[in-house]
């Protein structure tokens, strides 16, 4: 699709022919870990964070250009001081909001707070038996995150569980599944693969585990399970299993990285998504061009707006799925093969 193209099909009032419906942001990078495989390299606040006002003003923008819903992670979103203001705001907004937390630093006096001011869920990291756990994050980090998964469902607000799979905790999931997770009062549990970026930059022998695997697992759990399992966008594509991965039937549906979703940093940069940490994917700072400005730029975004199946590489290339899943999760395909149009751990590929 060239930039002409786009052109033609400008609606007026929205310039491009995308809808911005998600948003992950990153308001702070202050965190009470230092995980060894942590993607955006937490642990202190970076020196020229958005402030309180800046960040009330992306919520305005957010309400303006029709935001449905923004994941807040960090570092630790409970770290920031003005933490409750802005979910206020986005509440307020009629945004819902989804917290992503570790959950070391959760006070009874915050998930009151979350509960009343009507937040939509909370998500806890959670990786693995308490050994495994704790040796990637904090000594005790495990019984706090159990605890704090509990205690959020006791406060009345839905929680889930967030699990960043590697080779280590791979191989592990029916014995974390029957020993920790099946008993927890969870809405969902996702499971997404760690990639080498950040604090794991380089280490490819970290994400090297039979994918396939997971995913026949996950298969045959999930149709049983007092919750929904799924997997996330950089685990798959179009195997047999596909309707029984994707936490709630259908298929992957290609990379929504500005398409219907964009990701912000804390220093305001914005990508199509928080995870592809790269400079060479920022569109542009919010102070320097509102979101709708950077959002309906014809020349923003053109690897997903602009996709055409032969931009396809490696076995993508040849693959008949290659043109519905378009090659996969583009920061995941960066990070492990230098190429975001190669997946170059699709489990198709490996299934086949």
């Amino acid at each position: 699709m060239t930039d002409k193209s786009i052109a033609e099909k400008v609606a007026p009032e929205t310039k491009v022919p995308f809808r911005l419906r998600s948003c992950v942001w990153e308001i702070t990078l202050a965190c009470s870990f230092s995980c060894k495989y942590c993607g955006s390299r937490a642990g202190k606040a970076a020196k020229n964070e958005l402030s309180t006002a800046e960040c009330l003003d992306v919520v305005r923008q957010f309400r303006e250009i029709g935001m449905r819903r923004v994941n807040l992670i960090g570092g630790e979103v409970f770290m920031r001081r003005d933490w409750r203001t802005i979910v206020a705001a986005l509440c307020g907004a009629g945004i819902k909001v989804c917290i992503i937390t570790n959950g070391f630093r959760l006070a009874d006096g915050d998930l009151e707070f979350l509960r009343d001011v009507g937040i939509e869920s909370v998500a806890v990291s959670l990786d693995g038996p308490e050994a495994v756990h704790d040796a990637w994050r904090m000594k005790g980090s495990y019984a706090h995150a159990v605890e704090a998964v509990k205690r959020v469902h006791e406060h009345g607000i839905p929680v889930s569980m967030i699990t960043a799979l590697r080779k280590d905790n791979a191989p592990l999931l029916q014995e974390f599944y029957e020993g920790t997770v099946k008993a927890l009062p969870l809405f969902a549990w996702q499971l997404q693969s760690c990639s080498p970026m950040g604090n794991a930059a380089g280490d490819y022998d970290l994400v090297r585990y039979d994918f396939i695997d997971v995913i026949k697992w996950v298969a045959k759990t999930a149709p049983g399970a007092p919750f929904v399992i799924g997997v996330a966008d950089n685990i798959g594509y179009f195997t047999p299993e596909e309707p029984l991965i994707r936490g709630g039937g259908g298929v992957f549906g290609g990379c929504s990285a500005g398409v219907r979703s964009i990701g912000i940093d804390c220093e305001g940069n914005v990508s199509g998504c928080e995870s592809m940490r790269d400079p060479s994917f920022i569109e542009g700072n919010l102070r320097e061009k509102t979101i709708a400005e950077i959002w309906n730029s014809p020349d923003s975004f053109r690897y997903n707006r602009g996709f055409d199946a032969s931009m396809l590489a490696g076995k993508c290339a040849d693959c008949p799925e290659g043109p519905y899943c378009a090659g996969g999760c583009r920061s995941y395909n960066f990070f492990t093969s230098g190429n975001i149009y190669e997946s170059r751990y699709c489990a198709r590929a490996k299934d086949a």
